[in-house]
């Protein structure tokens, strides 16, 4: 059998599916932490696959759909499941309305995979139509991290919270919401928009140094902005189309002789 550079990126994308698969089985035993830090290192292994790709100048339409495939499991089925035990463990037998939220996690995140596919010719490099599911995953993740204990599970604020927070993330990731994607390692990007490596290198500066605590904050900033930027752009469209339709609507007086 021929070992061609393929093989490199998908060994990154395996490494993502066996790291989902890993977060399931910890999720299954009740072990929070270790799951929700699994699906952390599967979008490690993601973003490194692409890199990968560029530097092996392998990318294939396998590679787009084994990663599709991958992020199903890591970033959808994953977080569902770890959100259905959760609930689990607060009502100590879940009920349907539990079932039928913490599923919308991996029904709508394959949506919007799905979507991404179809649509990748002509995608739009710089910004992503609707939430990236790994960030759906990982502020998932980050939240549980931040908000759940061994001892007395998620403290109520929290477990209120969590219903809504699964609900909205879910319906951002098949929205029109536009969200930036990473920077890509080159020099050409690294001069078109510095920006984004040195705000890059800070959250991961940021996330180190605070243990992983500020994972959450970081992801809902990014999120909330990205929701606010499409308000505001929504807005002055409709402005623009207002200001047009009441130029076209006002006629020329004319005088009488």
């Amino acid at each position: 059998m021929r070992i061609t550079r393929a093989v490199v990126p998908s060994l990154f994308t395996v490494l993502n599916m066996f790291s989902g698969f890993m977060a399931i089985i910890h999720a299954s035993r009740l072990e929070f932490t270790p799951a929700c830090w699994f699906i952390v290192l599967a979008a490690l292994f993601d973003s490194l696959d692409g890199v990968m790709a560029r530097i092996t100048r392998s990318a294939s339409q396998f590679g787009v759909e084994i990663d599709s495939l991958s992020d199903v499991v890591s970033f959808g089925a994953a977080p569902a499941f770890i959100v259905f035990q959760l609930f689990a463990q607060q009502a100590h037998e879940p009920r349907g309305i539990d079932i039928l939220i913490s599923s919308l996690l991996m029904i709508l995140g394959g949506l919007r995979l799905a979507r991404f596919n179809v649509q990748l010719v002509g995608f739009d490099k710089d910004h992503f139509t609707g939430l990236p599911i790994p960030a759906s995953a990982i502020t998932i993740a980050a939240f549980v991290l931040n908000y759940h204990s061994d001892q007395n599970g998620l403290n109520p604020i929290a477990a209120a919270v969590l219903p809504w927070l699964v609900v909205a993330l879910a319906l951002l990731m098949v929205s029109k919401v536009k969200y930036e994607t990473l920077p890509k390692p080159s020099k050409r990007a690294f001069r078109k928009e510095p920006w984004k490596f040195v705000a890059f290198g800070a959250a991961v500066i940021i996330a180190i140094a605070s243990g992983g605590y500020a994972i959450f904050p970081m992801f809902v900033l990014f999120i909330a902005f990205g929701v606010v930027r499409h308000v505001a752009v929504s807005a002055r469209r409709f402005l623009k189309h207002e200001e047009k339709y009441d130029e076209e609507a006002v006629e020329p007086t004319r005088l009488e002789p």
